[in-house]
């Protein structure tokens, strides 16, 4: 099972970006901060709702220094078909990797076996591979990115300040906590 702080599981893919087929591994998500969004299938309904909500907050996402995967069960080949011919899914710009096998999508723990898809899973991995965010969501509910940049900066923010922490609802530049005695039983 996925938990915070573990590393990525390691895998090679093919992925639709930028018009081309590439390859994608674990070994390029190192160095830089990272989103995996996992959703069920392409040609559906919640899906391009997300993607397209992603896709308009992927300038945001790049100038905090993130790349963004989408990945699915379906293969490289489907991405690009549904990229062709669906206007919210026109807008992608970042990698939308193909999980054929479901390796990737296991590794991560969000296979729904008997259908062989992917829940709603997201995932903000550090620049060393390690997992800092979990979120997981039902098919039916529908996530937002906005709420994901934020999340994005205050794992960004905990990371390059030891010892700080940011409570909930937290915006950068909003004010921080350090844990300490005095603060126990005063918030």
């Amino acid at each position: 099972m996925a938990k915070i702080n573990d590393p990525i599981p390691e895998f090679e893919a093919q992925a639709f970006h930028d018009g081309e087929f590439v390859t994608v591994s674990s070994d390029d998500v190192k160095g830089k901060w990272s989103v995996f969004c996992f959703y069920p299938a392409d040609w559906t309904f919640v899906c391009p709702t997300e993607l397209e909500d992603l896709a308009e907050h992927y300038a945001e996402l790049k100038e905090l220094g993130v790349e963004v995967y989408s990945v699915s069960t379906d293969t490289h080949f489907s991405h690009k078909a549904w990229h062709d011919s669906s206007e919210a899914i026109g807008k992608i710009n970042f990698p939308m990797i193909g999980d054929p096998t479901g390796a990737i999508t296991r590794g991560f723990d969000v296979m729904i076996e008997e259908e062989g898809l992917a829940l709603r899973g997201t995932f903000v991995v550090n620049p060393e591979g390690e997992i800092k965010v979990i979120e997981v969501h039902d098919l039916g509910i529908g996530r937002s990115a906005a709420d994901l940049v934020r999340k994005v900066q205050a794992a960004q923010y905990v990371a390059s300040n030891d010892g700080e922490v940011c409570p909930a609802a937290w915006k950068p530049g909003e004010e921080t906590l350090t844990p300490s005695l005095d603060l126990v039983g005063k918030i």
